[in-house]
């Protein structure tokens, strides 16, 4: 497909899979700088950007937050290259790297991601931004692959309240509707492979039912320079945030 191309189907329906991104050698390389920041880094990160599924066990890993604020080698990763360019390529306008994120499923625990919007989480307005997903390893439907509602982005902002789960605290509160279903489309994916989503796209993945296989990926968060920030209320969010996982005991 030509770039007209990639960028009409993400414009048509919210998203768009580029299946061979990275060659299986910058994935491990990607793969062994992760287990270094696993290994040296994560220790001294506050606990707030650190997720397990048990917080009692190490191999539990679900999610690191602001990956890039933590690490150089990460830094680079958002901020330079053919992650940025494209998410810039896709929106159609200069961007603002905002996050990247570290999510797996471990296997036999790891639990479904509800149905959202990434851009309820941004408080941004306009609501432009985009994230992008990069598949460290396969995933399928056993191990728990993203599904986007096709076309959801033009839909608006649907209502989202609590949703109890670890790292995706929000879900949509009338999920599903027979529209979503209709047009529910799974984006299985092979290590490199890379999914790139409007904010209001709307997606879900099922929990990991796999007895050994992981589901490691890195999410990137990039705004577009137009739209302007509520730092205020999301600052308010994450304070509230932080606030009900140290009082649930899950931080």
């Amino acid at each position: 497909m030509t770039r007209s191309q990639w960028n009409q189907q993400f414009c048509e329906q919210g998203f768009v899979c580029y299946p061979s991104f990275l060659c299986m050698d910058q994935v491990q390389g990607v793969i062994s700088e992760l287990e270094r920041v696993i290994r040296d880094v994560v220790p001294q990160m506050p606990a707030e950007h650190v997720f397990y599924e048990d917080k009692t066990s190490q191999t539990s890993l679900k999610q690191l937050q602001r990956l890039n604020e933590h690490d150089p080698y990460f830094s680079d990763l958002l901020n330079q290259g053919p992650v940025r360019q494209l998410a810039e390529a896709l929106l159609g306008h200069s961007v603002t790297p905002r996050n990247l994120q570290y999510f797996n499923k471990p296997p036999n625990s790891g639990l479904p991601t509800p149905a959202h919007q990434d851009g309820f989480y941004f408080k941004l307005a306009p609501c432009r931004a985009i994230t992008v997903w990069l598949a460290l390893e396969a995933v399928d439907e056993e191990n728990g692959c993203v599904r986007y509602v096709s076309g959801s982005h033009r839909g608006g902002m649907r209502p989202h309240a609590k949703t109890g789960t670890l790292g995706f605290s929000q879900g949509i509160l009338d999920f599903p509707q027979a529209s979503d279903l209709a047009h529910v489309v799974p984006c299985p994916a092979q290590a490199g492979a890379l999914l790139a989503h409007d904010a209001m796209t709307i997606h879900r993945a099922d929990g990991n039912s796999s007895s050994s296989r992981t589901r490691r990926a890195l999410g990137f968060i990039y705004y577009d320079d137009r739209a302007a920030e509520d730092t205020d209320a999301w600052q308010t969010y994450q304070d509230e945030l932080k606030a009900e996982l140290e009082r649930d005991g899950k931080i």
